[in-house]
């Protein structure tokens, strides 16, 4: 029995010493299996993509069994069509970008996964800023993560200022300019005779998302909201007094006054043609492009004006998990990396947008000082989200149109609120059908 046991024994420690000296081991010979996800998301500016290349890369080298297939598409229409076809066909990407104002759309119709209890165990959502999180909520239900924001302020030519002799306005993100304020200083710049404009209160005229993302804060500012608290109707909100002040005001810009106009130059901002202008944060880095336009010097930056109410939109691009996908578990790894600390911070420090939660905006000294501390203080502290309602996109064309009916063809503002207010409703009908 001893011998026996001695030849065990020693048979054991030789086959320790091969491994050891071969540098093998029965478990390195296994191959690692990894689970695939598909990932489908929109086409941005290089910066943007480099920014989700690089944030996939390091979450692979963390997560060696996991594997993401990134798709991308063009940003818009393309990229919205693209998505609602695959879901229809039951070609379900396991993670998707979903554009926050379009949450409910797809929450509603199933497509979406409820991440509230994943988002309240491991996403620090205390990190997130309340009126964010509310944008990525339907039903009492957190459906996305968000990885960046988005917020707008008001940009003012400092050259023309300068002529008209008019202080420049603050740029603490607590002290905006009253629409009132912008409405006389606007006066003061306007000059038809030389090609100048004072203002363009919301950019313009133009089609997709832009026009409600720039235009629906000023209903708000006045007091006004575009459809009930649950959801249920426009009628009484955005044909209520403050929503026909606001549009009044907004109309007044362009045919009363007459310091917004219909059709301006290229690039009049850049080229002492307008004296002030709504942009959002992406302009600053657009603007440097332009030789001899400096930042301090032709050009300021101060908060969104104000009415009754200082208030901001927010929005933007959120990370969603598919409901029919296989790998749920996975799937919420990879979104809890990308819309965590550090993938945000990644993302953040290669994109150059503003950070979603935060601790990633304490991380920035930029994000923390002027002209970028505006944006960043005011979608933290004074921002709202646009309606959350699987009639959104009706909403979006409603306000649109409201807009162009009142600002570029003159009509009667309770008239056109009205008849937003029928289309709203008939789309809320269409949903509960």
């Amino acid at each position: 029995m001893k011998k026996w046991l001695t030849l065990i024994i020693l048979f054991s420690i030789a086959g320790f010493a091969f491994f050891t000296l071969s540098g093998k081991s029965p478990d390195k010979e296994k191959p690692i299996k990894q689970v695939e996800l598909t990932f489908l998301r929109n086409l941005a500016n290089p910066a943007f993509n480099q920014a989700y290349e690089e944030m996939i890369a390091a979450f692979e080298a963390k997560h060696p069994t996991i594997k993401i297939n990134m798709q991308s598409m063009h940003w818009g229409n393309e990229y919205e069509l693209r998505l609602r076809t695959e879901l229809a066909a039951g070609n379900h990407p396991d993670i998707m970008a979903i554009d926050s104002p379009n949450l409910a759309l797809y929450a509603n119709s199933g497509s979406l996964l409820s991440m509230d209890s994943f988002m309240k165990k491991e996403g620090n959502i205390d990190d997130i800023p309340e009126g964010v999180l509310k944008g990525l909520t339907y039903k009492d239900e957190i459906y996305l993560a968000p990885i960046v924001e988005s917020s707008i302020a008001l940009f003012y030519n400092m050259n023309l200022f300068r002529e008209a002799g008019i202080p420049f306005p603050s740029g603490n993100p607590d002290h905006p300019l009253t629409w009132e304020e912008v409405l006389e200083i606007a006066k003061k710049i306007n000059n038809p005779a030389k090609g100048v404009t004072g203002i363009d209160p919301a950019q313009g005229f133009n089609v997709g998302e832009g026009p409600a993302y720039f235009k629906m804060p000023i209903l708000w500012q006045f007091g006004a909201d575009v459809i009930s608290p649950d959801g249920s109707t426009a009628q009484g909100y955005l044909n209520s007094p403050e929503a026909l002040e606001a549009l009044q005001f907004y109309q007044d810009l362009y045919r009363k006054h007459g310091v917004a106009s219909v059709e301006m130059p290229p690039t009049p901002f850049e080229t002492d043609k307008l004296g002030m202008t709504v942009l959002g944060s992406w302009a600053i880095s657009e603007l440097q492009q332009t030789p001899g336009f400096v930042l301090g010097e032709d050009y300021g930056v101060a908060p969104l004006p104000k009415g009754k109410h200082q208030v901001v939109p927010n929005g933007g691009w959120a990370l969603g998990i598919s409901s029919k996908t296989k790998h749920p578990e996975e799937a919420w790894e990879f979104v809890k990396f990308a819309t965590g600390y550090e993938g945000s911070k990644l993302f953040v420090e290669i994109s150059g947008d503003l950070p979603a939660r935060y601790s990633v905006a304490k991380e920035f000294s930029e994000l923390n000082e002027y002209p970028k501390n505006i944006f960043v203080q005011q979608d933290q502290n004074y921002s709202k989200n646009r309606p959350v309602t699987p009639a959104y996109p009706v909403i979006s064309e409603a306000v649109k149109d409201l807009f162009e009916e009142v600002g570029l063809q003159g009509k009667n503002v309770e008239e056109a609120a009205n008849l937003a207010v029928e289309k709203i409703n008939n789309g809320l009908k269409d949903i509960k059908k």
